[in-house]
């Protein structure tokens, strides 16, 4: 039984790291992507609301990546499902917003 036990919290603290990495690389393939959204943006001088609409539209796939490596990780960490969904929508919040004030001030006359 001690065996077993050991087993499994070997197992449970090897995947863990794996979900980080998910996290990780999902944050990054999310951010490139945003940030890859402004220059064509800025050089077809899209209105503030046609960005928006193009980038979640360009960036959709990453966004789901990222959204479910957010939620395996705290579903792991004991999350309750509301909780994990509230902490993925407020991460992927942060980051479009962080991109579309970008857009904004880029966009504004010199």
């Amino acid at each position: 039984m001690m065996i077993a036990a050991s087993l499994a919290l070997m197992f449970g603290a090897a995947s863990t790291p794996n979900l980080a990495d998910a996290v990780g690389a999902g944050r990054k393939e999310f951010s490139k992507c945003l940030s890859a959204q402004i220059q064509p943006a800025l050089d077809a001088k899209l209105s503030l609301g046609d960005f928006s609409a193009a980038m979640k539209k360009a960036c959709a796939d990453k966004e789901a990546a990222f959204r479910a490596a957010i939620i395996a990780q705290d579903k792991a960490d004991k999350m309750s499902d509301a909780a994990a969904n509230a902490d993925a929508d407020e991460q992927i919040s942060d980051y479009v917003t962080n991109i579309t004030e970008s857009y904004e001030e880029s966009s504004r006359p010199s």
